[in-house]
């Protein structure tokens, strides 16, 4: 069977967010690197079919003020490493002034941002996010695309789910390029941190349910899917066992929001009545109560959703304790020194260090609450551009379907109470669903 060249192309984005997902949702300067070339090249190839350069034309057209408020964001991340004499520095970054005054060493140039290679990474990221959405309007621009997208999403997170939990139940010993210790009582799959596996588990459970839901309406069409469905159906079943056994606390509490979210569109907002989403629905439930109430325990029902008890989990040294809501209220003070220009994107964990030296080889790299690290990072100027820019580019009268509703509260939760939004894959997959359930496709 010979695929169509916009399958080829397809898949070949496919196969870059498989490289993202396999590699801790390429959150590392290496990964970031890597995946800046692979996008950048799939760009430049669907830029030689004529067809997608009108798609590409038609998105700059409808989009052109708030593209251009993202690269001039873009230029002010790059105004953010380039080194400044000194004076200059003083007036756009009186506190980096204030640290190098404190250094013996004689300096006459330096940058505003705290950790320039970092800086330059997270460049080369937020243009890759830009390049991606381009890539999207170009080759996924019908319904039959969106659902080939979902399919593929929900095939990874089962894949995802099956590795996490079977790491899992054998203690998550280190395996490979796959570090499992952090949380030996938590299924983590491919990725580090238990909440950015439980946030990607919710975007390949999102998929499966609408995969599943197109399925029931192609029936009723006279087409039949009888295996696929029940694929998808073991696909949930799976994603499901996956982000309860992550214990993540946010993501458990996004999980309820999204059951609960379907349950209520079935009942009284969908038109044509669709059982199998219902009965699907009520089967996750039902597993979730069983696993929970029968092999972990009745308490972890209700205690899983209190996610802000985990603000309270403590950082230990010799010297000093840090909870993560301390961690959080430390990004929020250091704000009002770097308050315009900010202290530059990746700075944190630099910021952290010089203040926190007492701590040794121990640093926080995230600020546990992604709005004040995001602020503090790009500074009242570059969260304002950066804002403006994504809320122009992706909420109009058009974007307020169920899929959208749902993963802004996502995006809410997350940017007040935890650092997912600062991992790649996890920014790609809002883009990536913002988009394809924004336009009206064919």
């Amino acid at each position: 069977m010979q695929l169509s060249k916009n399958k080829k192309y397809q898949y070949l984005f496919f196969f870059i967010l498989t490289i993202y997902t396999i590699f801790n949702g390429g959150n590392s300067n290496i990964s970031i690197q890597i995946n800046f070339i692979f996008v950048s090249l799939l760009f430049l190839l669907c830029l030689k079919d004529k067809n997608y350069n009108l798609h590409l034309k038609n998105f700059y057209k409808n989009n052109q003020k708030s593209i251009l408020i993202y690269l001039i964001f873009i230029f002010y991340l790059i105004f953010q490493i380039i080194p400044l004499p000194i004076e200059i520095l003083k007036i756009f970054s009186p506190e980096k002034f204030k640290l190098l005054s404190k250094l013996d060493t004689q300096i006459s140039n330096s940058t505003i941002s705290l950790s320039p290679s970092n800086s330059f990474f997270q460049i080369l990221n937020y243009t890759t996010l830009l390049i991606i959405a381009f890539i999207i309007n170009m080759i996924f621009y019908t319904d039959r695309h969106k659902y080939r997208f979902y399919l593929f999403l929900s095939y990874v997170g089962f894949v995802a789910s099956i590795i996490g939990i079977s790491f899992y139940l054998n203690g998550n010993p280190d395996f490979l390029i796959f570090k499992n210790s952090f949380y030996k009582n938590a299924s983590t799959g491919f990725f580090i941190n238990r909440t950015v596996f439980a946030v990607f588990l919710l975007f390949s459970l999102i998929s499966s349910l609408e995969v599943l839901r197109n399925l029931n309406i192609k029936i009723s069409k006279k087409k039949d899917n009888f295996f696929l469905k029940i694929y998808i159906r073991l696909f949930i079943i799976f994603i499901t066992i996956g982000i309860i056994t992550s214990f993540s606390r946010i993501g458990n509490f996004l999980f309820l929001i999204t059951i609960l979210s379907y349950l209520v569109r079935e009942y009284y907002f969908t038109k044509t009545k669709n059982s199998s989403i219902k009965y699907i629905v009520i089967l996750i439930l039902l597993i979730d109560i069983l696993i929970l109430g029968f092999y972990f325990g009745g308490s972890k029902i209700i205690d899983r959703f209190y996610f802000l008890n985990d603000e309270l989990a403590e950082v230990y040294s010799e010297e000093i304790n840090l909870s993560r809501f301390e961690i959080a209220k430390f990004g929020f003070f250091e704000l009002k020194k770097f308050l315009f220009f900010g202290y530059g994107a990746g700075g944190f964990e630099s910021l952290f260090q010089i203040n926190y030296l007492e701590l040794g080889n121990q640093y926080a790299n995230h600020a546990h609450s992604d709005l004040f690290e995001f602020t503090g990072e790009f500074g009242l100027i570059g969260i304002i551009l950066f804002f403006v820019s994504i809320l122009s580019f992706f909420i109009n009268r058009n974007s307020y379907s169920l899929i959208n509703i749902v993963i802004m509260s996502y995006m809410i939760i997350l940017l007040f109470f935890d650092f997912s939004l600062h991992i790649p894959l996890i920014q790609i997959l809002f883009i990536i669903f913002f988009i394809l359930n924004k336009k009206s496709l064919s």
